[in-house]
């Protein structure tokens, strides 16, 4: 369910609870942090219970999450009580990584406090990230081992009508509040939404279990499943799509905000800076990370001009000309891309010894994207897998149009989503035994996460791989395709960019292709500031490694 928070109550309230934790003991205080953090994790999996399944706790796999006005209330006064509690616990003296427990709940529940007044879940249909793509991916998450997990699953299909409904009713809460995505990105919306609603029965994505029993179910258990769950999908879930995708087409795209930048908000302004705050972890301004950004791209455009040279083109533009215009250097079918991604997985997990001490022990799928998102959706991306290994990580590759996607960046990208990125990194946090489970799961520090994965990119050069040069050139692309995000997200969201400058800002710097372009401009303007975490989280992460050279005795850097 989205986090939403109230501000603080008053000193009154909070001053029992200090003057209580003063009298306790070391022992006493630390076995409170533990307490308090188990409560409310707990809290956490029984609100959100799609969360729950994800992470492989089937305690709450026949529930959705609630999201009426009152469920919103009661949140909101549940997350101010909590924050006061953590508020009032004394860490003095607490090992270093209890300390840290600490301090991350309080910053998120404090992140939580200052996002409530932007009401986000006003706005919760993007065609990046809508609340009408997440359900559809439920059957995705969802275990199908025995007869409970298809009535539970049937469960939830009975439920989704309601959280579409309410979802609706937000919307035109943010109708008349004047908080309004893009027109053009709502009608996208709502032509994903029909096409999900119009899937035929036997590829509808709501239907998916079926296509394959346990081999321990029965016949006749199988008949009544298959039964109830297409006449739930068929009377009661594509209908509620239907309703959904029309309210979206005839009353609320209409009205969606023309500009493409979140400044046009009413709140704008404090909105985005409140973004780039936590979406980097840092204090820098728009225009300071604008400016980093056109640093960067100069920088870059240096290394990428010596394989340009090498290529025998004289500049970058006509070297990026020929990419683009060359087919050998674009896929040739989805099927080319699922086995690139393939082999660039297989080939570094070979490697993976030599540069961890410690490996996952859950597996890593390469599969197709689901094809209701693909349009929309970048090459790549990585949905992990279950903590208890019950499901593989996957790397999830966009096969739609795939003549029109350069081939230069994919082995970049599958060290970024697979290994050793965002698989290394989440499944090993979910194995670790002595992280609490909100750190394990449901941190959101895309700073950390993501600016991983980006510096995993590194990695493979480190290791012998991008022997091609143009795959080495790729990898390049990726270091300016994350520096260009620095200057379109600040430009269209702080500088009042057009979409139309953004495109051309990536037209002018990179060898990308047309596809690739639209679906990334339409993200950042549907996500403010998530693409400055990137270069910002791996930026830091190198920072880091300088630093443990110089102290790991050597008392000199290493190259």
């Amino acid at each position: 369910m989205l986090r939403t928070f109230l501000v603080l109550g008053s000193l009154g309230l909070l001053l029992p609870l200090l003057a209580h934790a003063a009298g306790q003991s070391l022992e006493a205080r630390r076995a409170e942090l533990g307490r308090l953090l188990a409560d409310e994790w707990e809290y956490t999996l029984r609100t959100q219970p799609e969360l729950a399944t994800h992470i492989g706790d089937n305690r709450y796999n026949d529930r959705l999450s609630d999201f009426s006005d009152r469920a919103i209330a009661d949140d909101l006064e549940h997350t101010r009580q909590a924050l006061r509690r953590f508020k009032a616990l004394d860490t003095t003296g607490f090992p270093e990584q209890e300390k840290l427990n600490h301090a991350l709940m309080v910053r998120s529940l404090r992140d939580g406090i200052e996002a409530a007044q932007f009401k986000d879940w006003e706005m919760p249909a993007t065609q990046f990230g809508g609340i009408h793509l997440g359900y559809a991916s439920l059957a995705f998450d969802s275990p199908f081992g025995n007869v409970k997990d298809y009535e539970d699953y049937l469960s939830r299909l009975h439920r989704i009508p309601r959280v579409l409904e309410q979802a609706t009713g937000h919307m035109r809460d943010g109708l008349r509040d004047h908080r309004m995505p893009p027109k053009y990105l709502l009608e996208k919306v709502s032509a994903q939404a029909q096409q999900i609603a119009d899937s035929p029965l036997d590829k509808s994505p709501f239907t998916d279990p079926l296509r394959k029993f346990p081999d321990s179910i029965s016949e006749a258990d199988r008949k009544r499943l298959r039964e109830n769950i297409e006449n739930a999908v068929k009377n009661e879930v594509a209908p509620a799509y239907t309703k959904f995708a029309k309210f979206v087409r005839d009353d609320y795209a209409p009205h969606g905000r023309i500009d493409p930048g979140v400044w046009a908000l009413p709140d704008g302004e404090a909105r985005y800076r409140f973004a780039v705050r936590q979406q980097t972890t840092t204090d820098l301004t728009a225009e300071q990370i604008h400016q980093l950004g056109l640093k960067s791209v100069a920088e870059i455009e240096t290394e990428m001009m010596k394989i340009a040279q090498a290529q025998g083109f004289s500049d970058l533009k006509s070297f990026n000309a020929h990419l683009k215009q060359d087919p050998n250097l674009h896929a040739r079918s989805g099927q080319q891309l699922l086995d690139l991604y393939t082999q660039y997985r297989d080939q570094m997990y070979e490697k993976l010894p030599q540069l961890f001490g410690r490996l996952p022990k859950n597996k890593l799928a390469v599969v197709p994207m689901e094809s209701y998102r693909s349009a929309d959706s970048v090459p790549a991306d990585y949905s992990a897998g279950a903590g208890d290994g019950s499901r593989p990580g996957r790397i999830n590759v966009n096969e739609y149009a795939p003549e029109k996607r350069l081939l230069l960046n994919v082995e970049a990208i599958a060290y970024h989503e697979g290994v050793p990125g965002h698989h290394l990194q989440f499944s090993i946090a979910q194995e670790l035994s002595d992280l609490p489970p909100f750190r394990k799961y449901d941190l959101d520090v895309n700073a950390y996460t993501e600016g991983w994965a980006f510096y995993s990119e590194r990695l493979g050069k480190e290791v012998g791989f991008y022997r091609d040069p143009y795959s080495d050139y790729g990898r390049l692309q990726n270091e300016m395709w994350r520096a260009v995000r620095w200057v379109v997200d600040t430009g269209v969201h702080a500088k009042h960019w057009s979409r139309q400058q953004m495109v051309d800002f990536f037209h002018e710097h990179t060898a990308m292709d047309d596809q690739n372009i639209e679906t990334e401009v339409d993200r950042y303007i549907a996500w403010p500031a998530q693409a400055l975490s990137y270069k910002m989280g791996q930026r830091k992460i190198l920072e880091l490694r300088e630093r443990a050279h110089w102290n790991c005795g050597s008392g000199r850097s290493a190259s």
